[in-house]
C-alpha cells in the first residue's frame, strides 16, 4: 500500500493515468490533493494495485466533486466496487449535491445510484426484443436507414444501470437477425428531406405569449426554464460556490413556503442618473426571466446615497421600465428597509463579524490598504461607537462600520456603513448613516425573497461576500448570477461623462437624441419594441458584448417598416410650377399609409399647380445612372399618377435654380419614367433635425484611440438643423413621439419641442444602412 509520502506522479500513473496526464494533474493543487486522498483510500481497500477502471472513476470523482467532505464517502463506494460505472458515479455526485446536510440516508443513496442492482442478460434480451417489436413495421420499411439511436435511447432509459456496450451488442444482434445482412440498397445514402424555406432575416412572428420572435430564439425562449442553466427555486445549494450552513435547508424550506416556489427577480438601479442602452439589457433580463418563468420582478431603487439622488431620476427610471413594456410587481426602495438593515448591522457586530474603524476613506481605498488597527477592538466598544455614529456624534469620513471578510478580488473588510449628513429624499433627517451597496444589496434581496439575483459581470467579485453576509446573519440567502454587460461603440454611457457633455454644451441634456440613454432613444424615435428585439438578438450572454450601433438601427428599421405610416416630405424644397395643371383648382390625392398593404388605411394630400420637390431630385445635366428629373428626362410624381417634364429653368442672380416650370401628363398615357419622386403641395413648414454619430472614433474613451479624451472627439456634423422643411398636411395632428416614414428620406419622430404653429421632427434612422458606416 502506498504511503502519504509516495511520489504523486508515480501514484497517479499506478491507477492508469499517462505520465503527461499525471504531471498535468499535479499542476492543479486542489485536484491533485483530492485525487491523492481518494487513491490512498482505495488502496487501503484494494491493496497497492488499483485497476484502470477504478482509477478512472477515482479521477472523475476528484475532478467533478465540489464538496470535498464527501470525497471519502464516495471513494469508499468506488473502492468496494459498489459504484462501478460513470452512470452510477454521476448519479452519486448529483445525490450528494442535492443533499448537502448530514446525515445522508445510505438506503436512499444506494437506491438512487443503482448500488447492488444487477441486470441479467435475459432482462436485456427481453427489453430489446420488446422495443424492436414496437418499431418493427418502420424498421422493415426503412431497414438500416432507420434511426438506430432511437432503439438505444429507449433501451437505456428502461435499463438504466445496464452496461451500454452490452445493450448495443444486443440491439445490433437482434436487428441483424430481423433484417439480415446489409444489401447494396442499404448502403446508399438516405436522400435528404427538402429544407423548409427559412424565414426572411427581418421577418417576425407573434408568439402565443405576445413575445416577438426574431432571427434565432426570442428573448422569452432564451430565458425560459432550463435554457439559462440556473438553479430551480429552492435548490440554491446546487449552485457552485453557494455556502451551506446548518440553517440553510430550514431557511430554504421557509422561503419556499412563503413564495410557493415562484421565481422572483429584481431590477435595482441607483436613482442618480438616467438609464442607458446597457440598462435595457438588464431590464429585459430581470423582468424577462421572471415573465418567461411565470414569476415576478421588483423595481427596487438602491437609494443609499442621498447626495446624488433626485426625484427626476426616480420617475425617469420607472417611466423607462414601463415604456419598455414591463410592469413591476412592486416598487420598493432600499430605504424601506433602513431600520432592518441597521438592526442587522448591530447583530453583525454582536456576532464578531463587523467593527467600527477610524481609518479615513482615502486610507482604505484600493486593493492593498494597510490593515485596520481597530479590527480586533472589543465588541461592546464597536456597539457603542456604532450607536454614536447613528446619533451623529462623528463627522463625515471620521468613522465607518466595516465587515470582517476578504472579497474575491482580495479587497479586505469592505465598508458596511458610512456617515452622510445630507437629508434623504424619502427619510429626511431620520438617518445620518447610510449602508453601502456591498452591505445593502444581498440583504434587500433576502428580505424580498429574491430567487435569482441577476447582475452584470463586474459584480462577480462580490458573489462570495454576498453569500457570506447572508450566512453570517443566518438569513435566507438568494443566489447571485452574473451576465455580460452590453456596450455600444461610438458612445459613452458613464453618468459622469454625460454630465460633462451637457455642461460643455456638446449635447443639450440627458435626452439629447445623439446619446444612448433610453430617454434619448425614445426622443429620437426608437420604438421600445425595437430595443427589446435588439436585446434578444444580442442574446443573454455571460461574456461582455460590444456591438456596433447599426445593429440596433437595423432592429429599429424592422419595427418602423411595419408600424410607421408613410407620408411625403421635402427637406430642401425646390418650387415646381405645372403650367398645364389638369384641373381648375387643387385636387385631392389618396396616399396609402402602407403602400405594401393598402388595406391598412390611407390619407389625402393636396395636389395643385405648385408643388415642391427635393433639390437633389433635379439636375441641369443628365449624368450616367441619374434617373430623376433633368431637362431631357421626365420623372413621375408618387401617388399622383402624373409625369412631369421640364419646360423652363428659373435662376436667381447668383445662378442658383429657384424654380422649375414643367408640363404634366398622365402616367398611363406615356412611357413609364425611370423614377418616381416624392413631392408636397400646400404643405406644412416644419423643422427637421438630422442626427449622426456624436463621436468620430469607435472607442472615444480609449486613450490609445483618442489621446485628447472623449470631449475632443465630438463630431462637428453630429446634428444638422433644417428649419424650413416641408411635409404634407396629413401630419398636422401628430403628437409627440409619433413616428412616420418620410418616403424616400427616412424614419422620423415628432420631437417634444414641437409647438402648435410648427412641428419639429427628429430623424430616427435612414431608410437603409449608410454604406459609409463601419
Amino acid at each position: 500500500m502506498a504511503s502519504d509520502s509516495a511520489d504523486p506522479v508515480s501514484l497517479f500513473i499506478s491507477i492508469g493515468l499517462s505520465e503527461q496526464k499525471a504531471k498535468e494533474t499535479l499542476k492543479n493543487e486542489a485536484l491533485s490533493s483530492a485525487l491523492k486522498e481518494a487513491v490512498i483510500q482505495a488502496q487501503g481497500v484494494m491493496g497497492a494495485e488499483v485497476d484502470k477502471g477504478t482509477g478512472t472513476l477515482l479521477y472523475n470523482l476528484a475532478s467533478k466533486l465540489k464538496e470535498q467532505k464527501r470525497l471519502g464517502f464516495l471513494a469508499g463506494y468506488i473502492a468496494h466496487k459498489k459504484i462501478s460505472t460513470d452512470l452510477q458515479l454521476n448519479a452519486a455526485l448529483d445525490y450528494v449535491k442535492s443533499h448537502p446536510v448530514d446525515p445522508i440516508s445510505v438506503e436512499e443513496f444506494e437506491r438512487q445510484c443503482g448500488v447492488g442492482v444487477v441486470v441479467s442478460p435475459e432482462q436485456i434480451e427481453d427489453t430489446v426484443e420488446a422495443i424492436i417489436s414496437k418499431h418493427k413495421e418502420l424498421l422493415m420499411k426503412e431497414r438500416y436507414r432507420f434511426n438506430m439511436g432511437l432503439l438505444m435511447g429507449e433501451a437505456r432509459s428502461q435499463l438504466k444501470w445496464a452496461d451500454g456496450k452490452i445493450i448495443k451488442n444486443e440491439v445490433d444482434m437482434q436487428v441483424l437477425h430481423l433484417l439480415g445482412p446489409k444489401t447494396e440498397a442499404d448502403l446508399e445514402k438516405k436522400p435528404k428531406a427538402p429544407k423548409q424555406k427559412a424565414a426572411a432575416e427581418n421577418e417576425k412572428v407573434e408568439a402565443a405569449d405576445g413575445d416577438v420572435k426574431l432571427e434565432g430564439k426570442s428573448l422569452m425562449q432564451q430565458l425560459r426554464g432550463e435554457a439559462m442553466k440556473f438553479h430551480k427555486t429552492g435548490e440554491n445549494y446546487k449552485t457552485e460556490g453557494y455556502v451551506v450552513t446548518p440553517n440553510t435547508m430550514r431557511l430554504l424550506r421557509e422561503h419556499l413556503e412563503l413564495t410557493g416556489g415562484q421565481v422572483r427577480t429584481r431590477f435595482p438601479p441607483e436613482p442618480n442618473g438616467i438609464l442607458h442602452i446597457g440598462h435595457a439589457k438588464a431590464i429585459n433580463f430581470n423582468f424577462g426571466y421572471a415573465k418567461a418563468n411565470n414569476g415576478i420582478c421588483f423595481l427596487r431603487y438602491d437609494d443609499t446615497n442621498p447626495e446624488k439622488e433626485e426625484e427626476k431620476y426616480f420617475t425617469g427610471i420607472r417611466d423607462m421600465v414601463e415604456w419598455l413594456g414591463y410592469k413591476p410587481y412592486a416598487v420598493t426602495h432600499a430605504s424601506d428597509y433602513f431600520q432592518q438593515l441597521y438592526d442587522w448591522a448591530v447583530e453583525l457586530i454582536r456576532r464578531g463579524h463587523a467593527y467600527v474603524c477610524h481609518q479615513r476613506v482615502e486610507e482604505i481605498k484600493g486593493h492593498n490598504p494597510p490593515p485596520s488597527p481597530w479590527r480586533d477592538r472589543p465588541t461592546e466598544e464597536s456597539l457603542l461607537l456604532f450607536e454614536g455614529m447613528r446619533k451623529g456624534k462623528f463627522a463625515e469620513g471620521e468613522v465607518t462600520l466595516r465587515m470582517k471578510l476578504v472579497m474575491e478580488d482580495g479587497k479586505m473588510d469592505p465598508v458596511a456603513y458610512r456617515i452622510k449628513y445630507t437629508p434623504h429624499h424619502r427619510t429626511g433627517d431620520t438617518w445620518c448613516i447610510y449602508p453601502t451597496y456591498d452591505y445593502t444589496h444581498c440583504l434587500c434581496d433576502s428580505i424580498e425573497h429574491i430567487t435569482h439575483s441577476l447582475c452584470t459581470k463586474e459584480f462577480q467579485a462580490r458573489r462570495s461576500s454576498y453569500f457570506w453576509l447572508c450566512n453570517a446573519l443566518d438569513v435566507y440567502c438568494p443566489v447571485q448570477w452574473e451576465y455580460g454587460r452590453l456596450n455600444l461603440t461610438y458612445t459613452v454611457v458613464s453618468k459622469r461623462k454625460i454630465v460633462k457633455l451637457v455642461e460643455t454644451g456638446a449635447v443639450r441634456d440627458w435626452d439629447d437624441p445623439r446619446l444612448f440613454t433610453l430617454t434619448a432613444l425614445r426622443r429620437r424615435g426608437f420604438p421600445a419594441e425595437a430595443i427589446n428585439n435588439f436585446c434578444a438578438r444580442v442574446g443573454v450572454t455571460v461574456a461582455q458584448t460590444t456591438v456596433e450601433p447599426h445593429l440596433l438601427e437595423a432592429c429599429v428599421r424592422e419595427v418602423l417598416n411595419d408600424s410607421a405610416p408613410r407620408v411625403m416630405a421635402v427637406l430642401e424644397p425646390l418650387r415646381v410650377t405645372i403650367t398645364n395643371f389638369p384641373a381648375p383648382q387643387q385636387m385631392e390625392v389618396k396616399v396609402p399609409d402602407f403602400p405594401a398593404d393598402e388595406s391598412r388605411g390611407s390619407h389625402s394630400v393636396h395636389f395643385s399647380s405648385t408643388v415642391f420637390i427635393e433639390q437633389a431630385d433635379f439636375r441641369e445635366v443628365t449624368e450616367k445612372g441619374y434617373k430623376r428629373l433633368t431637362p431631357d428626362q421626365p420623372v413621375g410624381l408618387r401617388h399622383a399618377g402624373y409625369v412631369i417634364s421640364v419646360q423652363k429653368i428659373i435662376k436667381d442672380p447668383s445662378g442658383k435654380v429657384v424654380e422649375l416650370q414643367v408640363s404634366c401628363a398622365r402616367a398611363d398615357s406615356r412611357e413609364k419614367p425611370k423614377a418616381f419622386i416624392q413631392w408636397v403641395s400646400n404643405p406644412l413648414r416644419c423643422e427637421v433635425r438630422l442626427y449622426e454619430r456624436l463621436f468620430l472614433h469607435k472607442n472615444p474613451e480609449d486613450p490609445s484611440e483618442v489621446p485628447g479624451g472623449f470631449l475632443s472627439d465630438i463630431s462637428p456634423n453630429s446634428l444638422q438643423l433644417i428649419e424650413d422643411a416641408m411635409v404634407d398636411r396629413s401630419v398636422a395632428g401628430a403628437k409627440v413621439f409619433d413616428q412616420f416614414q418620410f418616403e424616400r428620406v427616412g424614419y422620423f419622430s415628432v420631437d417634444p419641442d414641437s409647438t402648435e404653429s410648427k412641428l419639429v421632427f427628429n430623424r430616427t434612422v435612414t431608410l437603409k444602412e449608410d454604406p459609409g458606416k463601419i
